[in-house]
C-alpha cells in the first residue's frame, strides 16, 4: 500500500514525509511558492519519497476548496502551468515526477465532471511521461484517465469519514475529519486490508485504494501518518510507492 500526503502548503513536512512513499507538493496557486516548492522536493527526495504534482484551482483566500467556474481550455493550461513548474524542481535535482493528485475543489470536481476530468487528464497528458493519476475509485476522473491510456490510482482517505454512499463528509461538517490518531490507523488497515470503511452512522461500505492519504493540515497529521504506518506494518502490510506500470481496474 501506498502511502501520500499534500505537502508543500506550509505544515510541518519534515515531521511527516519519513512515513509517506508519496508526496503530492502544492505548485503554487493553491498554496506554496517557489521557494517552498524547490524545498519541498528537496526533502522529500532526500527520504525516497517520490514526488508528484498537487494542482489546485488559483484561490489562495480559500486554499483551493472552492469550486471555480472556468472553461476546460483553462483548467488544462492551469493544470499543465502547475505540473511543469513543480518538474522542473524535480528534474533538477536529477529525479522525475511520479504522479498528479488535483487538489481540494479542482479532485472533486474532476471526480464527478466528465468535463473537468478530462480537462484535467489533457494537461497530464500535455505534460508527457507516464504519470499516474491519483483519483477515488470509479471518479469520472480515472475514467478519463482509463480512456487516455494513463496510469492511474485509485486513493482513499486514512483521515477523513466517509458518508454511506462512499463520498467524503464535506469539511464543512463537524465530524469530517479524523483527528483520533488511533482511528485514522483503524480505517488505514480496514482499506488495505479488508477493503472497506465503516462509514459514518455505522454502516460498511467497500473503498478500493491503491494509496491511503493524509492531509498535512489535519491536526497532528505526522503522528497519524507515524501510527498508520506503524499498524499497516504490524499487520504484516507492505507499505511501498506505486507501482507506475500498474493500471487500477475503474
Amino acid at each position: 500500500m501506498d502511502l501520500n500526503a499534500d505537502v508543500g502548503e506550509g505544515c510541518d513536512d519534515a515531521a511527516l514525509l519519513p512515513y509517506l512513499t508519496s508526496a503530492n507538493v502544492a505548485c503554487g496557486l493553491h498554496a506554496g511558492d517557489p521557494a517552498v516548492m524547490a524545498k519541498t522536493v528537496g526533502l522529500a527526495l532526500e527520504r525516497g519519497v517520490r514526488v508528484g504534482a498537487h494542482p489546485g484551482y488559483p484561490d489562495r483566500e480559500n486554499f483551493g476548496r472552492i469550486r471555480m467556474d472556468l472553461a476546460p481550455e483553462a483548467i488544462e493550461a492551469l493544470v499543465l502551468y502547475q505540473i511543469g513548474a513543480l518538474d522542473a524542481f524535480v528534474r533538477s535535482l536529477g529525479s522525475s515526477l511520479a504522479h498528479v493528485k488535483p487538489h481540494g475543489a479542482l479532485y472533486h470536481a474532476a471526480g464527478e465532471s466528465r468535463e473537468v476530468a478530462e480537462a484535467v487528464v489533457s494537461g497530464v497528458r500535455r505534460a508527457g511521461g507516464e504519470l499516474t493519476v491519483v483519483g477515488q475509485a470509479g471518479s469520472r476522473l480515472l475514467e478519463a484517465a482509463q480512456r487516455a491510456g494513463l496510469p492511474r490510482a485509485r486513493e482513499a482517505f486514512a483521515d477523513r469519514r466517509y458518508r454511506p454512499d462512499g463520498r467524503l463528509v464535506s469539511r464543512t461538517e463537524p465530524d469530517a475529519l479524523l483527528t483520533d490518531p488511533d482511528e485514522a490507523a483503524r480505517q488505514a488497515v480496514s482499506l488495505a486490508r479488508g477493503g472497506f470503511v465503516v462509514a459514518r452512522g455505522g454502516e460498511r461500505i467497500e473503498v478500493e485504494a491503491d494509496t491511503i492519504c493524509f492531509h498535512g493540515d489535519t491536526p497532528g497529521a505526522p503522528e497519524i501518518a507515524r501510527r498508520v504506518r506503524q499498524a499497516l506494518e504490524r499487520e504484516g502490510i507492505a507499505v511501498a510507492p506505486l507501482d507506475r506500470g500498474a493500471r487500477a481496474a475503474v
